[in-house]
């Protein structure tokens, strides 16, 4: 069975369908030709976004998608952090004594306080165990 295939929404429909009538993931694993693991990965996305069957009836196959593996920390099209100048950087390369680490440094003492907030969120997201 290959691992961690992706499914389609009428086999996840049906994934939700069969863990409600109590079939274990090992069983719907192997009705639906995929790895326990994937059954399982989907089933915790399924509770993560508080889906349940039978879906309500304006759960289409783009909100199911949506709410199963859409990103609600970013949104589409932004970045965490501010990316360099890949070109100015490629040019920089070039020079004599310059080297990718003497680039990180730079970079890094320009962006320190982003760095900062973002170094700190990490600590505290490890203070509460998350």
């Amino acid at each position: 069975m290959p691992a961690k295939r992706e499914l389609t929404m009428r086999q996840l429909r049906y994934l939700l369908r069969l863990h409600h009538d109590g079939v274990s993931a090992r069983e719907i694993g192997r009705l639906l030709g995929v790895a326990r693991s994937t059954i399982q990965d989907n089933l915790k996305r399924a509770a993560a976004a508080g889906l349940q069957w039978p879906l309500a009836d304006d759960v289409t196959d783009e909100v199911l998608e949506q709410r199963l593996f859409g990103r609600a920390a970013i949104a589409a099209g932004q970045r965490r952090r501010i990316e360099p100048d890949w070109a100015d950087l490629a040019r920089e390369l070039k020079r004599p004594g310059v080297t990718m680490m003497v680039l990180w440094e730079e970079y890094r003492e320009a962006h320190r306080r982003a760095m900062a907030i973002a170094g700190s969120a990490i600590c505290f997201a490890g203070s509460n165990g998350g």
